[in-house]
């Protein structure tokens, strides 16, 4: 008597949360990025959201909640109702996390249900005029004949600006010193004015600057060429394997989130992204297009993170 309540009790539950899912969303949609305003992780999901709110029918209400590099927000969303209505975007961040933090207050790779990137940033390398080189090949050639001279600017332990170069270092088999700053715009100074020798920039942010002759640009590390710069190769049409770090930023949410919600959110934004007016200020943000199915997305994920780590330990950096 007690197995048939219990089995009873059982589908009553699956059969309120498929009536859920079904009826979802009836209410407005919390969407939180772990970044601060203006920032990519912020302006990108933003565009798409303007598009797949009314496809949804509903608002979605964006909040930054910002701290401990971004780990604070995610680990809200992890702890979220998995009900649809509490969603994370994100950028490749999340999956550098685990690299370079001991105590993450969330699993990385359990607890959230990847739906679909938004699309990709790639960085471009950039040096001042006045170093002369016109390739990545040259850059590296010099860097290799007088080794430990060289140095290399980004926005902090662990973040894509540093994992670029170390990605690259690897590949080209070169060595530099890194020089870590509080943000872009103080990394960039310092290349400009040539007092530090190389920095992986977004392409955005990069390209007025190298269109004006301000910055040379000799590398992306994308898996493509970038359209703004279609003369400047990829790592990997340079020769260095293994050195691409393209930037993606993209929305997850918690793990038992109803597979019929995450399935719908996943096609909803295809559709949102490929609407011309989108496609427009995604170009305008730097963003290219990168199509993933739920699947192919939590895929990606469990393997950055562990190529992450790897790259991390050879970068010496030890998770705190």
């Amino acid at each position: 008597m007690i197995c048939r309540i219990a089995i009873i009790g059982v589908c009553l539950l699956l059969m309120q949360v498929a009536a859920s899912a079904q009826s979802w969303p009836a209410r407005p949609i919390r969407a939180i990025i772990p970044f601060g305003a203006g920032s990519a992780t912020d302006v990108v999901p933003r565009i798409v959201f303007e598009q797949l709110s009314p496809q949804l029918g509903q608002p979605i209400v964006v909040e930054n909640r910002t701290g401990a590099g971004g780990t604070l927000g995610t680990a809200a969303v992890a702890k979220a109702d998995p009900d649809g209505y509490t969603l994370l975007a994100h950028s490749n961040a999340f999956s550098v996390a685990p690299a370079i933090y001991a105590n993450l207050p969330y699993d990385t790779e359990k607890d959230f249900a990847a739906i679909i990137p938004f699309g990709s940033l790639p960085a471009v390398l950039v040096i001042s005029p006045s170093k002369g080189f016109k390739t990545i090949q040259e850059m590296v050639a010099a860097a290799k004949a007088k080794p430990g001279t060289f140095n290399y600017a980004s926005v902090g332990v662990g973040s894509g600006t540093h994992l670029s170069a170390e990605k690259l270092k690897l590949g080209a088999g070169f060595d530099a010193v890194h020089i870590p700053f509080r943000g872009g715009p103080e990394a960039l100074t310092e290349i400009i004015a040539g007092r530090v020798d190389f920095y992986f920039c977004p392409i955005n942010t990069a390209l007025p600057l190298i269109r004006q002759g301000t910055l040379v640009a000799l590398v992306t590390n994308g898996t493509a060429r970038a359209p703004e710069l279609p003369e400047v190769p990829t790592t990997l049409e340079a020769g260095y394997r293994n050195a691409d770090f393209p930037i993606w930023i993209g929305m997850l949410a918690p793990v038992q989130t109803p597979r019929s919600i995450v399935d719908r959110l996943n096609a909803e934004t295809i559709k949102a992204i490929q609407v011309p007016a989108t496609q427009e200020k995604l170009a305008k943000a730097g963003i290219l297009p990168l199509i993933m199915t739920p699947s192919e997305f939590d895929t990606r994920i469990k393997a950055e993170i562990a190529s992450n780590i790897a790259i991390a330990t050879a970068a010496g950096i030890k998770p705190n």
